[in-house]
């Protein structure tokens, strides 16, 4: 829990501390998953996501698409009571797909949606094959979702049309100079959609919840969406510079993901024996680097337990040697923009279509994990 030590712990994978997930999770995300490799295979896998999520790729394809989907998802949610936690599950992992597979989302979600909750499910539970344990769904549903992904691979294969989406960036390694195996192309797909989905999901529903306790808050938000939709025809799609103006909204995520903790550490693994702050911890030992109390630090953030986006307007808050929200050192979270650009999208058209305000008092649980163990109802109506 040391700031300093966890950040040494995060920069020193040259020295000898290695990802340390556990069985569960590997077996179920792969093992050319980018949390399992390292060394050369890590530079390989980390260099081919970050070829289909760079700046330029967001600006010109992604972004497009993230937009036409939202516009389209939200259109139907007036004047119903409904589950946003539900719903935001739903759309970040409809949105995945949509960037993932392009026009072949829709026929691919139905089948491929109930195999990754399983998935999703198996990854954090104890490793115990036996039928009907969450363990031995997951690796079931692992091996549905490879299926279905070889079929796939092998109908673009076998036909000529051209696709402008991720599943084609990869598959056209001589293009992007990273030349994956069918495997490792199956297996980054299942990471972008697991690493994507619980972050944006549940960023989503937490900053809807937080916007509707703090009226302050939506009412800056709001002025700042209304003043981009001002300068566009009803019907233009946001484009890059809208996105980049959006300085507030930025601050808002930032400030959900801090107070509503997602991710609450990372797990590594000692390749030898280490002295660590005086003490020895053997070789084969797991550390957990727990970055989920830096967010509530008084020091690093003036009254900590205050939903206070004004702060991170001073953007140098997001270069600060123990900002760990998006991981650290060569590990950080190479989809961080595009979960941002996905987050404001969804944040634009929510607040300048609808209103809302919660109904039945919902429990939310911060720890282990941000959920409602009952869903968050909220009733929408037209603004």
């Amino acid at each position: 829990m040391d700031p300093e030590l966890n950040r040494c712990i995060l920069m020193s994978e040259s020295k000898g501390i290695l990802p340390g997930y556990p069985q569960s999770m590997l077996e179920i995300l792969g093992k050319s998953n980018i949390a399992a490799v390292h060394g050369p295979a890590h530079k390989t896998m980390r260099g081919a996501l970050l070829s289909l999520v760079s700046p330029t790729i967001i600006k010109q394809q992604i972004l497009p698409t993230i937009d036409q989907f939202m516009r389209s998802h939200l259109s139907y949610w007036a004047n119903q009571i409904i589950d946003i936690q539900e719903k935001t599950k739903e759309m970040a992992l409809l949105s995945s797909l949509k960037q993932v597979f392009g026009n072949e989302s829709c026929s691919l979600s139905k089948e491929l949606m109930p195999e990754f909750f399983k998935l999703v499910l198996g990854t954090l539970s104890l490793p115990i094959d036996l039928p009907n344990t969450n363990y031995h769904c997951g690796l079931q549903a692992r091996k549905n979702i490879v299926r279905m992904l070889k079929g796939l691979i092998e109908e673009r294969r076998n036909s000529k049309e051209t696709h402008e989406d991720m599943l084609s960036s990869l598959m056209n390694g001589g293009e992007n100079r990273y030349q994956l195996s069918d495997e490792e192309i199956i297996d980054q797909i299942i990471t972008i959609l697991y690493s994507g989905y619980e972050t944006v999901s549940t960023t989503s529903m937490m900053a809807v919840k937080y916007l509707h306790d703090h009226p302050r808050v939506l009412e800056e938000l709001r002025k700042e969406h209304m003043g981009i939709r001002e300068r566009k025809m009803a019907e233009d799609p946001l484009d890059w510079d809208d996105y980049k103006s959006m300085k507030f909204t930025r601050a808002v995520i930032f400030e959900t993901s801090r107070l509503a903790t997602i991710v609450n550490g990372v797990l590594r693994k000692t390749m030898k024996d280490m002295e660590l702050n005086g003490f020895v911890i053997p070789k084969g030992w797991r550390i957990y680097v727990y970055t989920r109390e830096l967010n509530y630090d008084p020091c690093l953030y003036p009254d900590p337990h205050t939903f206070n986006p004004w702060r991170w307007l001073d953007r140098s808050l997001e270069t600060q040697n123990y900002f760990f929200i998006f991981g650290g050192g060569t590990r950080q979270c190479p989809g961080k923009e595009l979960g941002i650009a996905e987050i404001s999208t969804f944040l634009h058209y929510f607040v300048t279509k609808y209103r809302w305000e919660e109904v039945g008092g919902d429990k939310l649980m911060k720890f282990p994990r941000v959920e409602a163990p009952n869903g968050l109802h909220i009733r929408v109506s037209d603004l």
